[in-house]
């Protein structure tokens, strides 16, 4: 079945390149387009996409409102932030309205293919370049004392786990990291999104910086 998918971004030119370059790519299906943010909101309650592809500077509303919007009214819609990092500040914002990826517009067209099928099968990815971005943003912050890691049955094994993915390592680096199987370093990540009740790989990310389980480089 193919990932059905909304364009949003002001630039009419973009919209047409991405859409023609997916035209190529049987497994994804463009349904909609977006102008603004508040039409992709619109578009995403109207006929339900997989993913919407989502600019972020865009007239009437950004594309952190939007996609904060369309999380919460349309929880199975994904958001998956294309953007040109080098004029954004909104990292981390997006992520925290719900955005399940984030990549940059000079990024090979395999790779935003490829995000966009992660994102539709509930995952989450985020460009390497945004992980630094991240890692920025809160190396620029006082260092307040730790708060303490919610309990909630976390082991020891599963805050490893989570210190790893919070560094970006898949669940393959984790489980050669760790000297464990595959199957067994999805299943702590799976029991992480349970416990500390995120939505995807994103927000356990955010929650390891939080919590200094992963330290910024100064």
């Amino acid at each position: 079945m193919s990932v059905r998918v909304v364009l949003a971004d002001d630039q009419p030119l973009v919209r047409a390149g991405l859409r023609v370059l997916m035209a190529d790519t049987p497994s994804i299906v463009v349904v909609g387009e977006a102008a603004t943010g508040a039409e992709a909101v619109r578009l995403a309650d109207e006929v339900r996409p997989d993913v919407v592809v989502m600019d972020i500077r865009m007239p009437d509303m950004d594309g952190i409102e939007a996609t904060r919007r369309i999380t919460a009214g349309s929880p199975l819609v994904r958001s998956l932030i294309l953007t040109t990092f080098d004029d954004d500040d909104y990292v981390y914002g997006a992520l925290r309205a719900g955005a399940s990826g984030f990549l940059v517009k000079d990024m090979a067209l395999e790779h935003i293919l490829e995000a966009i099928h992660v994102v539709a099968a509930g995952d989450a990815l985020i460009a390497p370049s945004v992980t630094r971005r991240l890692i920025e943003e809160f190396a620029g912050r006082p260092e307040p004392a730790p708060p303490p890691l919610p309990t909630h049955g976390i082991t020891d094994r599963e805050r490893e786990v989570l210190t790893l993915v919070g560094r970006g390592l898949s669940n393959a680096e984790i489980a050669a990291e760790l000297c464990i199987a595959m199957a067994t370093a999805k299943a702590h990540v799976a029991r992480l999104f349970t416990k500390l009740g995120a939505r995807d790989r994103v927000q356990l990310v955010i929650t390891a910086y939080e919590l200094r389980l992963v330290r910024p480089h100064r």
